[in-house]
């Protein structure tokens, strides 16, 4: 029964997008996204989720789920990326990233799930890689997935190891490209942050440098966050709403849990400018009031899917990159769309009950918008 309601819960979330946006509630934002508002405004990235909710007949209850991020698609296996990586705060886990920081490549997927669930699914993507049926562009069957987490122990049976390899399997396969939905799905299903149910959010910019236009898509789990430091367009959200006192919340003295922030972009970068996109997520987090607590897990990654031929094997090929003074338009892209992926996630999460009765209450609507006509900060929706 499991693997078939798994199943379903992962072809709904493959093809369709149910709840708002934070655009569709008058939020404003600063810069132009791509026709979707996500991720996969990149050509190539599809994204999959499957989602793990179920009462176990012995009380506990699973919350929790795995999301792929495929930087171009099933070509991700043979046809690398390159790649940047930035620890903000190092509470938590992102796995292959030394092999990252050394080679500047990204060998396939980026996939996301819960804390204790990170061994599973880093052995079985490694055995999709395998099953894929051929080595890699230098004749060598190994692999570093890049596995992160963040911890959804307040609503999940997170000891319970509910998350297995046909999960992982099937958010790889299920992956896709055009809308990516949010919210309580994938690895983000039992997450919560500045003290309101959250999960995934994504958003995308549109930049020109000279004639030439870009992208950059951003994809986040969040889990961090204390409700008194909210801010969302500039708005003291947090302090202006009392939080309920019912709600689990993962940071009610300070800033602590986890984000993870996947940042795509077609842009042809190397691994060294790639780090520094990375690194500018990090700013979009502050605009949101985070200030990357003592116990926080702030873990980015970067990628450009161009230089599709120098990034693939042994033979030396030409590689077109973007001069380090014209960088600017993809910093501050970066920079909105994490903030803007972050509110997504916010305000297409639901109210979760969890494990051990717990309750996390989804930010409500209305008072959000409220507040943004209160503070002179509501954009009328298109």
């Amino acid at each position: 029964m499991r693997s078939i309601l798994t199943f379903l819960l992962s072809l709904a979330t493959a093809v369709c997008v149910a709840e708002p946006r934070a655009r569709d509630l008058g939020v404003p934002f600063d810069g132009e996204p791509g026709p979707l508002n996500a991720i996969t405004d990149v050509a190539g990235v599809t994204v999959g989720h499957v989602t793990l909710i179920e009462d176990l007949a012995d009380g506990h209850k699973v919350r929790t789920g795995v999301t792929a991020i495929l930087p171009r698609g099933r070509d991700s296996i043979r046809h690398p990326v390159f790649a940047g990586t930035f620890v903000l705060n190092g509470a938590g886990e992102m796995t292959g990233t030394a092999w990252i920081e050394d080679s500047g490549k990204l060998d396939g997927p980026v996939m996301l799930t819960n804390t204790h669930s990170v061994g599973t699914v880093h052995q079985a993507t490694i055995a999709w890689r395998v099953r894929q049926g051929a080595p890699d562009a230098y004749g060598y069957w190994w692999s570093t997935p890049v596995v992160a987490e963040t911890w959804d122990g307040d609503l999940n049976d997170i000891n319970g190891f509910h998350v297995n390899a046909e999960h992982v399997d099937a958010a790889l396969e299920k992956a896709a490209a055009g809308p990516v939905v949010e919210g309580n799905v994938g690895g983000g299903t039992g997450m919560i942050c500045h003290e309101f149910k959250c999960g995934i959010g994504t958003a995308s910019r549109q930049v020109k440098i000279g004639s030439d236009a870009h992208t950059v898509g951003v994809l986040v789990q969040a889990n961090y966050g204390s409700l008194a430091s909210l801010r969302i367009a500039g708005v003291p959200v947090g302090s202006e709403l009392a939080g309920p006192p019912e709600q689990a919340g993962t940071a009610t003295d300070g800033d602590d849990g986890s984000i993870i922030i996947v940042v795509a972009t077609d842009a042809p970068l190397l691994p060294y400018q790639l780090k520094r996109v990375a690194k500018r997520a990090g700013m979009g987090l502050a605009r949101m009031g985070s200030f990357a607590g003592e116990g926080s897990g702030d873990i980015f990654i970067a990628f450009s899917t161009a230089n599709r031929a120098a990034a693939a094997g042994p033979t030396a090929g030409a590689t077109a990159f973007i001069d380090n003074g014209e960088l600017n338009p993809l910093f501050e892209a970066t920079v909105q769309a994490t903030e803007e992926a972050i509110v997504n996630a916010l305000i297409a999460a639901r109210d979760m009950t969890g494990e051990g009765g717990r309750y996390a209450k989804a930010i409500p609507h209305g008072d959000l918008v409220r507040l943004l006509k209160q503070y002179g900060r509501y954009a009328k929706p298109d």
